[in-house]
This record gives structure tokens, C-alpha cells and sequence, in this order.
């Protein structure tokens, strides 16, 4: 009698640890996800990198990967369904005849079934409070998930937008390019486009460090992602206030500043470590080269610079260097689309330049 016993208190801690951890997911605001969910996320993590072993190519990788946050949903409700399962089954065995006859009694109220039941008050009730907590659990995961997707169509509607902007997948350089190439924006145009892009930040930050299985869903377009999305904006407009002094705003600067630390919550969340004080001397793992290339692009389709390359390099290098490692660890993580400037990822990937649609007219020869 002893061993059930302990092994009702076992289970009643089973319970408390899943109840935790249905709450801190679904339920309180501004809480890293318990142990269990965590535990989820890292072996279905692993499960998608076994599956993408052999996809050396991206748009292979990107099929296999987006399946990998209905996945993780629905391995972390089954794992909460087993986990009341088996603190059920733990309190009912000092009243049942076996632990099979209590596993039975368990299921059946946990997912209202109603076969088996007793009579005796005590399990009664923890037949009553298992049903409740079957139907409360599905319930929260059922409305979990609007205010997921709800998040999802904010992040992706200027993702998409982005697109014709700083090309697919965009590039920093890219959109500075655009204001003296194709569509021609004009620095009113940037300043409106920083403004928009700061309160996207915000909007992530918040959304993507609450419920981090945002961070796994990925765009409906493969060259699309919400984090190359925002490193292409910072860097444009790293590169506009370091190439360009008298164009120095305010907007560009909250842009970058918002950018950060967006990256910063976000990885946090999901337990990246950060660097929250990055010295602004440090190197980065972008290269010189690398920098060359992107603006002499810039300067081939005769974006205006008021600093040469060599000038511009210390302060691109001071902005970049909050952020630079952060995004890079995420895209990693994420297996985010191999854009230019946009870091190494978990198999080798030849960077993806941004395709730049032919500029056609009327009357134009074939």
C-alpha cells in the first residue's frame, strides 16, 4: 500500500509539472515555456534535422521544414494528454484493484469517454477533475491557435511587401539599390518604410517571445523569411547612415534600434545567448569583401554615397556588430532561406542574390 502511496504523490507532481507548463505556454504572458515544452521543441528540432539530412538543397529543406511547427503543436498536446494520462493513473491505483484497471479509469475520464467509473467518492472526483482537464486543454490548444495565426498574417503581409522592395530573398543592398533603380523610391519613401519596419519589430518582439513556434513558421513563399526580412532592412539602413551622414535620420536609428533588440527577446526566448552590450570596435563575420561587393553594386546603379567604401566600413561595422551574431544564430537555427549577408547555416548553402525582375516596355524588342 505503501508503493501506490508514492506513487499517487508521484502522480499528483506529474500533474502540477504539466499544469505548469500548459499555463506558462498557453496562458501567462511574458513566461518561457516549461521544461516539457522545451523538451518538445528540441526533439522535434531533431526529428527535422534527421528528415533534412539528405535535402541538400533549399527549396527541398523548406518543403520538409514547414511541417515542422504543426508538428511540434501537436506533439506538445499529446505529450500534455500523456502526461495527465500517466498523474491520473499514479492517483487512482491506491483506490483500483491494479494499475491497469487505474490507466483505464484514467483514459476514460480524461477523454470523456465514461466506460469506467467508480463509485467511491475520492475517485470520483479525480474522475471529474480528469474529464475537466481533458476538455480544458484541448480547448486552450483549439484557441491557441487563432491568435497564432492571427500573428502569422501581421509578420507575413509586410514580409511580402518587402519583396518587391529589396528583391527575393531581399538584401540590404538591394533596397538602397532600388531607390535609384527599377522602381525608384525616394528617401521620403525610406524614412516611411523604417517608420512601418520599427513597428514591426515591436510587433514580433512581442508575438515571437510569447509563443516562440512563431519563429518556426515559415513564409508561403520559399525566398521569403520574416528573419532575412528584417536583417535586410537593418543592414539597408546601417549602410544608408554609414555611405550617407547627411541623411542621417531619426527613423532609420529607432529601425536598427527596435531591430536589435527584437532579435535579442526573441532569441532569448527560445535560449540563444546574447550579447546585450556588443563592443562596437569588435569585428564581424560579414567580410570587407563581402561589404565591397554590396556597395559597389550600390554605387553601379549610382546610389549617391558621401563616404568612400573605406570610410564607411568602421561605422557599418559599429551597427552591424549589435546584431549581426543574434540574427546569424537564428537563421541557423531556423534554416532560414541562404540570402546574401545573411550567415551560414546547419548544411553547406550556396548564398541565394535576390532576382531582379527585366525592366519591360511597350515596344521592346524579345
Amino acid at each position: 500500500m505503501l508503493a501506490r502511496v508514492v506513487a499517487a504523490v508521484i502522480g499528483g507532481l506529474f500533474l502540477v509539472a504539466v499544469t505548469v507548463s500548459v499555463a506558462r505556454t498557453l496562458v501567462i504572458a511574458r513566461s518561457r515555456p516549461g521544461m516539457l515544452t522545451r523538451l518538445v521543441s528540441q526533439v522535434v528540432a531533431t526529428l527535422f534535422v534527421l528528415l533534412t539530412w539528405s535535402a541538400r538543397d533549399y527549396p527541398t529543406r523548406d518543403r520538409i521544414l514547414a511541417a515542422q511547427p504543426v508538428t511540434f503543436l501537436a506533439a506538445t498536446l499529446a505529450a500534455w494528454l500523456v502526461g495527465y494520462f500517466v498523474g491520473y493513473t499514479l492517483l487512482l491505483w491506491p483506490w483500483e484493484p491494479d494499475l491497469a484497471h487505474a490507466a483505464r479509469e484514467a483514459g476514460s475520464s480524461l477523454f470523456t469517454l465514461g466506460f469506467s467509473t467508480s463509485t467511491a467518492a475520492a475517485p470520483s472526483l479525480l474522475d471529474f477533475l480528469a474529464a475537466a482537464t481533458g476538455l480544458l486543454v484541448v480547448a486552450l490548444q483549439i484557441a491557441y491557435l487563432p491568435t497564432l495565426y492571427s500573428a502569422f498574417n501581421r509578420r507575413e503581409t509586410d514580409v511580402t511587401l518587402l519583396g518587391a522592395r529589396a528583391g527575393s530573398p531581399p538584401w540590404g543592398p538591394e533596397l538602397l539599390a532600388r531607390t535609384r533603380y527599377g522602381i525608384r523610391l525616394g528617401e521620403d519613401d525610406l524614412t516611411e518604410l523604417y517608420r512601418q519596419w520599427e513597428r514591426w519589430a515591436a510587433d514580433i518582439a512581442e508575438s515571437h517571445s510569447n509563443y516562440p513556434v512563431l519563429i518556426r513558421f515559415r513564409s508561403p513563399q520559399p525566398m521569403h523569411s520574416w528573419l532575412v526580412g528584417l536583417l535586410a532592412v537593418m543592414d539597408s539602413a546601417a549602410l544608408l547612415l554609414a555611405l550617407c551622414p547627411s541623411r542621417d535620420r531619426i527613423e532609420p536609428r529607432l529601425c536598427l534600434r527596435m531591430g536589435f533588440t527584437a532579435l535579442r527577446q526573441i532569441a532569448t526566448s527560445i535560449g540563444i545567448p546574447v550579447d546585450e552590450d556588443p563592443d562596437p570596435d569588435a569585428e564581424i563575420q560579414l567580410s570587407y569583401q563581402e561589404y565591397r561587393a554590396g556597395v559597389a553594386w550600390l554605387a553601379e546603379v549610382g546610389f549617391a554615397m558621401e563616404r568612400t567604401p573605406e570610410e564607411a566600413w568602421p561605422h557599418f561595422r559599429g551597427w552591424r556588430v549589435n546584431y549581426e551574431a543574434t540574427a546569424y544564430a537564428l537563421a541557423a537555427t531556423t534554416d532560414a532561406v541562404p540570402a546574401l549577408w545573411s550567415g551560414p547555416r546547419r548544411w553547406p548553402s550556396k548564398p541565394i542574390p535576390p532576382v531582379r525582375p527585366s525592366t519591360r516596355r511597350p515596344g521592346d524588342a524579345r
